[in-house]
C-alpha cells in the first residue's frame, strides 16, 4: 500500500480540452471544487484566459458497485462509510477560444492524459474541438476520456446523434478508441463514472526521479499584496511541472532562456526558497503534479508570467539557449479550426510563424524552406531564444484570416 501522505501528492497531470464554453472549467469545479479560473478578466467575460489549475483526491468506496464507488470526498456520498484515496490528480484547464491556441499548445507540453470536452447540444466538431484534437496528437497525448457535456439539455435521440458525431469524429485518431462518458458537469451528473474513467484510462506515468531535475513553467507570480512593507516581502514564484528528477528547499537553480539583460537574454539564478503541491509546504518535491516555487528572485521579475515558458534546472545542466533552429517539416493536409476545406500550402522562405516548444512560445522567419532527401526542411531565425534539445517537437502556426492557425508540426534537427 502506498504511504498515505504520497497518495494525497499529485504526480499526474490531467488536461481539460474542448471548444468554448463546452463546460470545461464546470468540469473541474465538478471533479475539484474549485472553480480554476481566477484572473480577474476570466471572471468578467466567463472564459479561460490564462492556463487554469486545480487539484483533486479521487476516493474509493469499498461497499459501493462502480462506478458510484468513485467520488472526491473522505466519505461516500452514496453509503455514507469510509472512503480510501486513491491518489490526487492535478487539472490544467486550458482556454476553448480561437484566439488563445498559443496557451492551448503550452498546456498541452505539462499533460500526462486528457480530458476532451464535447457539448452535447453543439454540432460536432466546433472548430477548436478540431483544433485541440490536432494539439493533442502533436503532444503525443493518447490517454484520453471524452466527455460529453450538458447532457440535460437536449433529449436522448439529440444526445444519441451527437454520441455517433462525437465517433465519427474521432476516427482514425489518437482519440480513436476513448470511452465517451455522458456528463452534466452543472447538474454533478455523471461525475463519478468521469472519475472511473480517470483510474482506468489516464495512469501515473513512470518517472526519472533519479536524474538532474527539469521543469518547464507554465506561470509565474508576485505574491505580494500591495502595501506589504519592504521586510516581509515574498520572492517571486513560479509554477510548473517536473519532468524528471527532484528539487529541494535550498538548491540552487538556473532559469532559461531567462529574462533581456543589457539588450540580450541572459538566464537566471536563484535559489528555492519553499515549494508548494495542492497547499502544502515541500521540503523535496519530485516529477507530476503541478508544483508553485517560492525563489529569492525580485518579485518584480515573476509579475504577470514573465517567466512561463521558461525551463528549470540546476545551473549548468540545461540544454542550450538557440536563437536559429533547423526543422524537419511536418504539415496537416487542412487547417485545422477554419470553416471550409482550407488546404495547408507548404512553409515558405521569409514566412513568420509561430513556434510553440513545451510552454514556450517564440516567434520566428523562416530564412531556408528545402527539400532533402525527399523530406521539408525549414531554417528559423528565432524572435525570442528557446531553451530545446534535437529531437523535440515543435507545434507550427501560420497566421490564416489574422489569427494564427495551427497547421503541423516540426522536429528539432
Amino acid at each position: 500500500m502506498t504511504d498515505p501522505d504520497e497518495r494525497m501528492i499529485p504526480k499526474v497531470n490531467i488536461g481539460l480540452m474542448g471548444h468554448v464554453d463546452h463546460g470545461k472549467s464546470t468540469l473541474a469545479q465538478a471533479i475539484s471544487g474549485k472553480w480554476a479560473d481566477t484572473h480577474s478578466e476570466e471572471i468578467k467575460r466567463g472564459i479561460t484566459i490564462r492556463l487554469g489549475y486545480a487539484d483533486a483526491t479521487i476516493y474509493r468506496c469499498e461497499d459501493c458497485d462502480e462506478p458510484n464507488c468513485y467520488c472526491t470526498t473522505e466519505k461516500c456520498p452514496t453509503c455514507f462509510g469510509d472512503t480510501e484515496p486513491q491518489r490526487t490528480i492535478s487539472i490544467v484547464d486550458v482556454p476553448g477560444h480561437k484566439t488563445l491556441m498559443g496557451t492551448v499548445l503550452s498546456g498541452a507540453a505539462l499533460m500526462d492524459g486528457c480530458i476532451f470536452v464535447i457539448s452535447a447540444d453543439e454540432p460536432c466538431p466546433q472548430p477548436q474541438t478540431a483544433e485541440h484534437l490536432k494539439t493533442l496528437d502533436i503532444a503525443g497525448i493518447d490517454n484520453i476520456i471524452i466527455v460529453q457535456n450538458k447532457i440535460d439539455r437536449v433529449s436522448e435521440e439529440e444526445a444519441r446523434e451527437n454520441y455517433e458525431q462525437i465517433k465519427e469524429f474521432v476516427k482514425d485518431t489518437v482519440a480513436e478508441d476513448a470511452p465517451v462518458v455522458p456528463v452534466s458537469a452543472l447538474q454533478r451528473v455523471n461525475v463519478d463514472a468521469v472519475l472511473q474513467a480517470i483510474e482506468e484510462e489516464i495512469p501515473t506515468p513512470e518517472r526519472d526521479s533519479e536524474a538532474s531535475p527539469r521543469m518547464m513553467t507554465a506561470r509565474s507570480f508576485d505574491v505580494n499584496k500591495p502595501g506589504t512593507p519592504m521586510e516581509n516581502l515574498s520572492g517571486g514564484v513560479i509554477g510548473g511541472s517536473i519532468l524528471r528528477g527532484e528539487f529541494e528547499a535550498g538548491d540552487e537553480i538556473e532559469i532559461k532562456p531567462g529574462v533581456r539583460r543589457d539588450g540580450e537574454i541572459k538566464p537566471i539564478r536563484t535559489e528555492i526558497v519553499e515549494m508548494e503541491k495542492v497547499g502544502k509546504s515541500l521540503k523535496k518535491a519530485g516529477p507530476g503534479g503541478l508544483l508553485g516555487i517560492q525563489t529569492k528572485l525580485d518579485p518584480a521579475m515573476t509579475r504577470s508570467d514573465n517567466l512561463a515558458g521558461s525551463i528549470v534546472g540546476y545551473p549548468g545542466e540545461l540544454p542550450d539557449m538557440l536563437e536559429e533552429i533547423v526543422l524537419e517539416i511536418h504539415t496537416f493536409d487542412k487547417v485545422a479550426g477554419v470553416a471550409g476545406e482550407k488546404v495547408v500550402d507548404d512553409v515558405k522562405t521569409n514566412e513568420p510563424l509561430m513556434l510553440t516548444v513545451g510552454t514556450s512560445k517564440t516567434a520566428g522567419v523562416v530564412t531556408s524552406a528545402r527539400e532533402v532527401d525527399g523530406e521539408k526542411e525549414a531554417e528559423v531565425k528565432l524572435k525570442l531564444p528557446i531553451c530545446s534539445m534535437c529531437g523535440e517537437r515543435v507545434a507550427i502556426s501560420r497566421q490564416i484570416e489574422n489569427k494564427w492557425r495551427l497547421i503541423g508540426y516540426g522536429t528539432i534537427k
